[in-house]
């Protein structure tokens, strides 16, 4: 991931998969896939709909580790995304250590820009069963099964029945199967994908070390962890 069209890439997932001469189109993709979420946030607020937040999360998104830890590490992630599935293969080990030995949380934000490749808005559908696996208290296994499970783009997406499956595999229990067939947190991943596309993220996986960005690279992470 070190090189300039790695780094390109993973600011627009879709580019990994696509040629060169398709990239604005992706481009608009995304951002008409932005300017769709913005319009849920602004529906919800303007109906006076309140966005319910996961037990174990806030509005801002899961924390991982130990909420007093000297840094944070804000990890932008969407789940029908194919570089966000290389970072956690790549990167997965390397958060797990530093969540470990204390020096770092990470606050994980599914966010949903892809919704357009996926003929069910799997994103959102995903972020949200993320939601409901944050509030049974199993959202790093969930994180980790749902990309050892990444359906392919321009498809359905993984159906509801597999979500459900893949959550009692992380150990969720109660309403678990309900929470992901009602979508109950999707208006909290609207909300998150338009606070991020306030705070300049304009794709995924996008990293930061306290509010700094950083390459989604594992050295890069653990540098900007270990620097004063």
């Amino acid at each position: 991931m070190a090189t300039g069209k790695r780094k390109a890439a993973a600011k627009n997932p879709l580019a990994a998969s696509k040629g060169p001469s398709q990239f604005t189109v992706i481009a608009v993709i995304v951002v008409v896939a932005f300017a769709a979420v913005v319009g849920v946030g602004v529906y919800w607020k303007n109906s006076g709909g309140g966005v319910t937040v996961p037990a174990n999360a806030t509005a801002q998104g899961v924390t991982v580790g130990n909420e007093a830890a000297p840094k944070t590490i804000d990890v932008y992630l969407d789940f029908q995304c194919p570089i966000c599935r290389q970072f956690e293969a790549q990167a997965g080990r390397t958060l797990d250590q530093i969540v470990s030995s204390g020096q770092a949380k990470i606050v994980y934000h599914p966010i949903a820009i892809l919704d357009r490749a996926s003929s069910t808005r799997y994103s959102t559908r995903a972020g949200s069963a993320a939601g409901c696996a944050a509030a049974a208290g199993v959202f790093p296994q969930y994180e980790k099964l749902l990309y050892d499970n990444q359906p392919a783009e321009g498809g359905a997406g993984l159906p509801d029945e597999k979500l459900v499956e893949l959550g009692q595999q992380a150990g969720a229990g109660g309403d678990f199967a309900q929470c992901v067939e009602d979508q109950r947190y999707a208006p909290w991943v609207a909300q998150m994908t338009q606070t991020a596309l306030r705070d300049g993220v304009s794709g995924t996986p996008t990293v930061k070390v306290d509010g700094q960005q950083v390459d989604a690279a594992p050295q890069a992470i653990q540098q900007a962890v270990a620097a004063g």
